[in-house]
Protein backbone atom coordinates (compact mmCIF):
# COMPACT_ATOMS: atom_id res chain seq x y z
CA UNK A 1 0.00 0.00 0.00
CA UNK A 2 1.54 3.30 -0.97
CA UNK A 3 1.64 5.92 1.63
CA UNK A 4 0.55 9.34 -0.08
CA UNK A 5 -2.74 9.67 2.58
CA UNK A 6 -0.94 11.11 5.79
CA UNK A 7 -1.52 13.47 7.91
CA UNK A 8 -0.74 17.45 6.64
CA UNK A 9 2.79 16.85 8.86
CA UNK A 10 2.77 13.21 9.77
CA UNK A 11 5.06 12.53 12.79
CA UNK A 12 7.86 9.76 12.49
CA UNK A 13 9.28 8.46 15.09
CA UNK A 14 12.80 7.56 15.26
CA UNK A 15 13.82 5.25 17.66
CA UNK A 16 17.92 5.88 18.14
CA UNK A 17 20.43 3.22 19.37
CA UNK A 18 23.25 4.68 20.55
CA UNK A 19 25.55 1.70 20.74
CA UNK A 20 24.72 0.39 17.29
CA UNK A 21 27.33 0.29 14.98
CA UNK A 22 31.28 0.83 15.09
CA UNK A 23 31.04 4.79 16.07
CA UNK A 24 28.85 7.22 16.85
CA UNK A 25 26.56 8.24 14.28
CA UNK A 26 25.56 11.33 15.97
CA UNK A 27 25.63 13.67 13.00
CA UNK A 28 23.78 11.22 10.54
CA UNK A 29 20.95 10.76 13.01
CA UNK A 30 20.99 15.46 12.83
CA UNK A 31 21.12 15.21 9.08
CA UNK A 32 18.06 12.75 9.38
CA UNK A 33 16.39 14.96 11.51
CA UNK A 34 16.98 17.67 9.16
CA UNK A 35 16.08 16.06 6.26
CA UNK A 36 13.11 14.59 7.59
CA UNK A 37 11.73 18.67 8.92
CA UNK A 38 12.58 19.80 5.15
CA UNK A 39 9.98 16.97 3.60
CA UNK A 40 7.49 17.82 6.02
CA UNK A 41 7.37 14.89 8.95
CA UNK A 42 7.42 15.81 12.60
CA UNK A 43 10.66 13.80 13.42
CA UNK A 44 11.03 12.64 17.18
CA UNK A 45 14.09 11.48 18.24
CA UNK A 46 14.17 9.06 21.07
CA UNK A 47 16.67 6.51 22.49
CA UNK A 48 14.71 5.27 25.37
CA UNK A 49 12.31 2.29 24.28
CA UNK A 50 9.61 3.00 26.86
CA UNK A 51 9.07 6.18 25.17
CA UNK A 52 9.08 4.83 21.61
CA UNK A 53 6.21 2.55 22.96
CA UNK A 54 4.39 5.50 24.83
CA UNK A 55 4.46 7.93 22.01
CA UNK A 56 4.10 5.27 18.86
CA UNK A 57 0.83 4.66 20.64
CA UNK A 58 -0.54 7.62 21.37
CA UNK A 59 0.15 9.17 18.07
CA UNK A 60 -0.85 6.35 16.63
CA UNK A 61 -4.25 6.26 18.28
CA UNK A 62 -4.59 10.04 16.67
CA UNK A 63 -4.36 9.15 13.10
CA UNK A 64 -0.70 11.07 13.05
CA UNK A 65 1.61 8.21 13.28
CA UNK A 66 3.21 8.03 9.63
CA UNK A 67 6.02 5.22 10.83
CA UNK A 68 8.42 4.37 13.31
CA UNK A 69 12.27 4.31 12.21
CA UNK A 70 14.82 1.53 13.32
CA UNK A 71 17.95 3.95 13.26
CA UNK A 72 20.28 0.43 14.73
CA UNK A 73 21.06 -2.50 13.85
CA UNK A 74 19.30 -6.29 13.94
CA UNK A 75 18.99 -5.69 17.66
CA UNK A 76 17.14 -2.58 17.35
CA UNK A 77 14.83 -3.91 14.59
CA UNK A 78 13.89 -7.15 16.76
CA UNK A 79 13.24 -4.73 20.10
CA UNK A 80 10.71 -2.68 18.58
CA UNK A 81 9.22 -5.37 16.81
CA UNK A 82 8.53 -6.79 20.65
CA UNK A 83 7.49 -3.29 21.50
CA UNK A 84 5.49 -1.77 19.49
CA UNK A 85 1.75 -2.25 18.60
CA UNK A 86 1.41 -5.00 15.39
CA UNK A 87 0.55 -2.68 12.40
CA UNK A 88 2.55 0.33 13.34
CA UNK A 89 5.01 0.52 9.96
CA UNK A 90 8.59 0.08 10.62
CA UNK A 91 10.75 1.67 8.40
CA UNK A 92 14.99 0.76 8.72
CA UNK A 93 17.72 2.67 8.69
CA UNK A 94 20.92 0.07 9.22
CA UNK A 95 23.33 1.76 11.30
CA UNK A 96 24.69 -2.05 13.12
CA UNK A 97 27.76 -4.04 12.60
CA UNK A 98 25.91 -6.43 10.08
CA UNK A 99 22.15 -5.06 9.37
CA UNK A 100 21.03 -8.31 7.80
CA UNK A 101 17.38 -7.66 7.66
CA UNK A 102 17.94 -4.41 5.82
CA UNK A 103 20.20 -5.67 3.28
CA UNK A 104 17.51 -8.53 2.25
CA UNK A 105 15.19 -5.57 2.35
CA UNK A 106 17.87 -3.53 0.02
CA UNK A 107 18.08 -0.64 2.46
CA UNK A 108 20.67 1.67 3.01
CA UNK A 109 21.79 4.43 5.58
CA UNK A 110 21.02 7.34 3.39
CA UNK A 111 18.92 10.35 5.05
CA UNK A 112 17.37 11.11 1.43
CA UNK A 113 16.82 7.50 0.62
CA UNK A 114 15.04 7.45 4.33
CA UNK A 115 12.71 10.14 3.11
CA UNK A 116 12.04 8.46 -0.44
CA UNK A 117 10.85 5.77 1.61
CA UNK A 118 8.73 7.23 4.07
CA UNK A 119 7.11 9.05 1.30
CA UNK A 120 6.50 6.47 -1.63
CA UNK A 121 7.01 3.43 0.19
CA UNK A 122 4.64 0.24 0.33
CA UNK A 123 4.35 -2.28 3.50
CA UNK A 124 5.15 -5.28 2.83
CA UNK A 125 4.36 -8.27 5.22
CA UNK A 126 7.52 -10.32 6.83
CA UNK A 127 6.79 -13.35 9.06
CA UNK A 128 8.90 -13.68 12.23
CA UNK A 129 10.02 -16.56 15.31
CA UNK A 130 8.93 -17.02 18.43
CA UNK A 131 11.86 -18.00 20.65
CA UNK A 132 10.44 -18.68 24.47
CA UNK A 133 7.62 -15.69 23.55
CA UNK A 134 10.53 -13.28 22.48
CA UNK A 135 10.01 -12.44 18.65
CA UNK A 136 13.21 -12.71 16.14
CA UNK A 137 13.33 -11.54 12.49
CA UNK A 138 16.23 -12.54 10.75
CA UNK A 139 17.36 -15.90 12.45
CA UNK A 140 18.19 -17.66 15.80
CA UNK A 141 20.82 -20.26 16.67
CA UNK A 142 22.41 -22.67 19.37
CA UNK A 143 25.52 -23.42 21.04
CA UNK A 144 29.27 -21.68 19.57
CA UNK A 145 28.11 -18.72 18.15
CA UNK A 146 25.60 -17.75 20.43
CA UNK A 147 28.18 -18.61 22.97
CA UNK A 148 30.35 -16.15 21.68
CA UNK A 149 27.42 -13.37 21.56
CA UNK A 150 26.61 -13.95 24.91
CA UNK A 151 30.56 -13.39 26.15
CA UNK A 152 30.45 -10.34 23.79
CA UNK A 153 27.46 -8.85 25.51
CA UNK A 154 28.64 -9.63 28.75
CA UNK A 155 31.60 -7.00 28.37
CA UNK A 156 30.25 -4.74 26.20
CA UNK A 157 29.65 -1.57 27.01
CA UNK A 158 29.27 0.68 23.76
CA UNK A 159 30.02 0.70 20.21
CA UNK A 160 31.58 -2.97 18.39
CA UNK A 161 33.00 -3.98 15.27
CA UNK A 162 33.61 -6.83 13.49
CA UNK A 163 37.10 -7.36 15.31
CA UNK A 164 34.92 -7.29 18.75
CA UNK A 165 34.28 -10.65 17.81
CA UNK A 166 37.86 -12.00 17.68
CA UNK A 167 38.57 -12.56 21.77
CA UNK A 168 35.28 -14.07 22.43
CA UNK A 169 35.65 -16.25 19.39
CA UNK A 170 39.01 -17.47 20.94
CA UNK A 171 37.88 -17.87 24.52
CA UNK A 172 35.22 -20.18 23.22
CA UNK A 173 36.94 -22.32 21.22
CA UNK A 174 38.95 -22.79 24.21
CA UNK A 175 36.55 -23.80 26.31
CA UNK A 176 32.96 -24.89 24.76
CA UNK A 177 32.10 -28.21 25.10
CA UNK A 178 29.96 -28.70 22.26
CA UNK A 179 26.99 -30.78 23.62
CA UNK A 180 24.33 -32.60 21.87
CA UNK A 181 21.35 -30.73 21.08
CA UNK A 182 18.06 -32.70 20.93
CA UNK A 183 15.63 -30.83 18.31
CA UNK A 184 12.31 -31.82 18.19
CA UNK A 185 10.24 -30.59 14.80
CA UNK A 186 6.22 -30.91 14.71
CA UNK A 187 5.37 -31.78 18.09
CA UNK A 188 7.44 -34.79 18.03
CA UNK A 189 6.88 -35.85 14.30
CA UNK A 190 10.52 -36.10 13.76
CA UNK A 191 13.40 -36.22 16.09
CA UNK A 192 17.08 -35.10 15.46
CA UNK A 193 20.90 -34.77 17.26
CA UNK A 194 23.21 -32.26 16.58
CA UNK A 195 26.13 -29.80 17.98
CA UNK A 196 25.34 -26.68 15.73
CA UNK A 197 21.77 -25.25 15.09
CA UNK A 198 20.75 -22.39 12.76
CA UNK A 199 17.53 -21.42 12.51
CA UNK A 200 16.31 -18.44 9.77
CA UNK A 201 13.35 -16.32 9.03
CA UNK A 202 15.55 -14.36 6.47
CA UNK A 203 17.98 -16.15 3.75
CA UNK A 204 21.10 -13.89 5.76
CA UNK A 205 24.16 -14.82 8.47
CA UNK A 206 26.52 -13.00 9.64
CA UNK A 207 29.39 -11.97 6.57
CA UNK A 208 27.07 -13.26 4.15
CA UNK A 209 27.65 -16.87 4.59
CA UNK A 210 25.27 -18.28 2.56
CA UNK A 211 23.79 -21.35 5.17
CA UNK A 212 20.42 -21.50 4.05
CA UNK A 213 19.62 -18.69 1.38
CA UNK A 214 16.23 -20.09 0.26
CA UNK A 215 15.11 -19.34 3.63
CA UNK A 216 12.07 -17.05 2.57
CA UNK A 217 10.41 -14.18 5.39
CA UNK A 218 6.64 -14.63 3.44
CA UNK A 219 6.46 -18.36 3.42
CA UNK A 220 5.11 -19.16 6.89
CA UNK A 221 7.50 -21.56 7.86
CA UNK A 222 11.08 -21.23 9.42
CA UNK A 223 14.06 -22.65 7.71
CA UNK A 224 16.99 -25.13 10.17
CA UNK A 225 19.97 -25.86 8.96
CA UNK A 226 22.05 -28.58 11.95
CA UNK A 227 25.68 -29.95 11.77
CA UNK A 228 25.91 -33.02 13.87
CA UNK A 229 29.70 -33.06 15.19
CA UNK A 230 31.12 -30.74 17.38
CA UNK A 231 34.97 -30.00 17.68
CA UNK A 232 36.65 -26.51 16.63
CA UNK A 233 38.50 -28.66 13.56
CA UNK A 234 35.21 -30.12 12.57
CA UNK A 235 33.79 -26.54 13.21
CA UNK A 236 36.07 -25.45 10.62
CA UNK A 237 35.23 -27.88 7.74
CA UNK A 238 31.53 -26.97 8.18
CA UNK A 239 32.69 -23.49 7.51
CA UNK A 240 34.61 -24.53 4.61
CA UNK A 241 31.97 -26.45 3.17
CA UNK A 242 29.34 -23.24 3.48
CA UNK A 243 31.98 -21.03 1.71
CA UNK A 244 32.41 -23.46 -0.90
CA UNK A 245 28.31 -23.84 -0.98
CA UNK A 246 28.72 -27.63 -0.75
CA UNK A 247 27.67 -28.25 3.03
CA UNK A 248 24.20 -29.80 1.86
CA UNK A 249 26.23 -32.77 0.25
CA UNK A 250 27.04 -34.41 3.56
CA UNK A 251 25.24 -36.76 5.61
CA UNK A 252 25.79 -35.02 8.65
CA UNK A 253 24.22 -31.89 7.73
CA UNK A 254 20.13 -31.32 7.96
CA UNK A 255 18.11 -28.88 6.48
CA UNK A 256 14.10 -28.86 7.28
CA UNK A 257 11.02 -26.24 6.77
CA UNK A 258 8.96 -26.10 10.29
CA UNK A 259 6.46 -24.04 12.01
CA UNK A 260 7.33 -25.23 15.41
CA UNK A 261 10.40 -26.67 16.86
CA UNK A 262 11.15 -27.20 20.40
CA UNK A 263 15.33 -27.57 20.96
CA UNK A 264 16.77 -29.56 24.85
CA UNK A 265 19.81 -30.54 26.01
CA UNK A 266 20.61 -34.05 27.99
CA UNK A 267 23.83 -32.65 29.22
CA UNK A 268 22.50 -32.01 33.00
CA UNK A 269 25.92 -29.95 33.43
CA UNK A 270 25.83 -28.66 30.49
CA UNK A 271 24.04 -24.65 29.96
CA UNK A 272 23.56 -24.08 26.47
CA UNK A 273 23.19 -20.53 25.24
CA UNK A 274 20.94 -19.19 22.15
CA UNK A 275 20.82 -16.34 20.29
CA UNK A 276 17.59 -13.93 18.48
CA UNK A 277 19.11 -11.71 15.72
CA UNK A 278 22.92 -11.18 17.07
CA UNK A 279 21.41 -10.55 20.77
CA UNK A 280 21.61 -13.41 23.88
CA UNK A 281 18.45 -14.88 23.91
CA UNK A 282 18.71 -17.01 27.41
CA UNK A 283 19.35 -20.79 27.69
CA UNK A 284 17.88 -24.19 26.50
CA UNK A 285 15.45 -25.33 26.63
CA UNK A 286 14.19 -23.46 23.80
CA UNK A 287 10.28 -23.34 22.44
CA UNK A 288 10.25 -21.74 18.31
CA UNK A 289 7.21 -21.36 16.36
CA UNK A 290 6.72 -19.27 13.30
CA UNK A 291 4.11 -16.34 13.75
CA UNK A 292 2.72 -15.61 10.01
CA UNK A 293 2.50 -11.71 8.89
CA UNK A 294 3.62 -10.28 12.33
CA UNK A 295 5.89 -7.32 10.79
CA UNK A 296 4.74 -4.14 8.73
CA UNK A 297 7.84 -2.93 7.12
CA UNK A 298 8.28 -0.08 4.15
CA UNK A 299 10.19 -1.13 0.97
CA UNK A 300 10.80 0.59 -1.83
Amino acid sequence: MCLENRPEKPAVIVSVNPKSGATSRSQLIDDVQQKLTDAGFEPLILSSIDEVYAQSKRLNETGELSAVVAAGGDGTVSLLANTLEQGIPLAIFPLGTENLLAKYLGLTADPNGLVSLLKHGREKKLDAGRANGKLFLVMASCGFDACVVEKLHSKRKGHISHLSYLRPILSTIRRYRYPKLKITIEDGQETLSGSWLFLFNVSRYAMNLPIVPEADPCDGQLNMCSFRQGGTLRGIFYLATVLLKKHRQWCTTEFRKFRKMRVTCDDPNASVPFQLDGDPGGHLPLEIETVTDYLTVLVH
